[in-house]
């Protein structure tokens, strides 16, 4: 019987034992299942933090992209503003030189004309009458005036008077460089009336009639510049490749307009050309 009381509290004990051993270990493990967790949850904030301040910086490198394309849109706005504002200055600078060259031309003339009247008769200078070179430089000097007159009413918006002063100056002279001159802002005036057909016919008269002029080199310009607005890519090509073809526009503002216009087309035909196909790779 004791034997049996004494087993009996030997095997509670050992079961009292296990069970304060398998307690201690399953807080353990707890703990440690805890720690896991918390390990776990730590490294899931640092990585949801970084992945906010990558978004955040990506956002923001964004908006500085976009900022700085918004700029270069302007840059290229003010910089064509600006080129067209040259080129319309230069043209005037141009115009302006050569009526001024026109002017000096023209009073030179008048006193190689003037001197060549008078007479030395028995050691005294006497006139000798008008003839008509003398009427034709009145003459020249109305139209010169009429030319001023017509180039201010065209700068104040008055077309269609300016152009009938410049046809009436064409009309009266016909030859020269003031006709030449004329006849090119004949057309000018067209081209702002919008009257585009009647312009081509003025501008290819002046290139015609007038190879050599100043104002050739302009005019074909001009119609280089009405087949653009028309759609005519060949014409176009054609009017700037005779621009930079003809010697006597070598040395003007023009020229230098054909080039970087051809150039920009050229350059943007090569750049829609389909990739040629590499046969060898079927």
């Amino acid at each position: 019987m004791k034997r049996l009381i004494l087993g009996s509290l030997i095997c509670a004990f050992a079961l009292t034992s296990c069970s304060s051993v398998t307690l201690l270990r399953t807080k353990e493990m707890k703990a440690v299942g805890d720690d896991v967790k918390k390990d776990v949850q730590e490294v899931k904030e640092e990585v949801k933090a970084s992945t906010e301040a990558s978004k955040a910086r990506i956002d923001s490198l964004e908006q500085v992209i976009d900022s700085l394309a918004l700029v270069q849109k302007r840059m290229k706005v003010e910089l064509s503003m600006l080129s067209s504002k040259i080129a319309e200055i230069s043209d005037r600078n141009d115009s302006h030189h050569e009526e001024l060259l026109y002017r000096l031309d023209l009073l030179l003339g008048k006193s190689d004309k003037i001197l060549s009247k008078k007479v030395v008769v028995n050691g005294q200078t006497a006139v000798a009458p008008a003839d008509s070179d003398a009427i034709s430089a009145e003459k020249m000097q109305t139209l010169d005036s009429l030319f001023n007159t017509a180039r201010a009413d065209y700068h104040k918006g008055e077309v269609k008077l300016a152009y009938s002063e410049f046809k009436q100056i064409y009309e009266e002279s016909k030859k020269g460089q003031i006709a030449s001159d004329a006849l090119y802002w004949m057309g000018v005036c067209l081209a702002d009336a919008n009257q585009m057909d009647k312009a081509k016919v003025v501008f290819g008269r002046v290139v015609k009639a007038f190879p050599d002029a100043p104002k050739t080199c302009a005019s074909l310009l001009k119609l280089s510049n009405i087949a653009a607005s028309e759609g005519d890519l060949k014409t176009q090509k054609q009017y700037l490749q005779t621009i930079l073809g003809t010697k006597s526009c070598s040395d003007s503002n023009e020229f230098l307009q054909a080039a970087e216009i051809l150039e920009t087309i050229l350059n943007s035909e090569t750049a829609t050309e389909p990739a040629p196909v590499d046969s060898t790779q079927k």
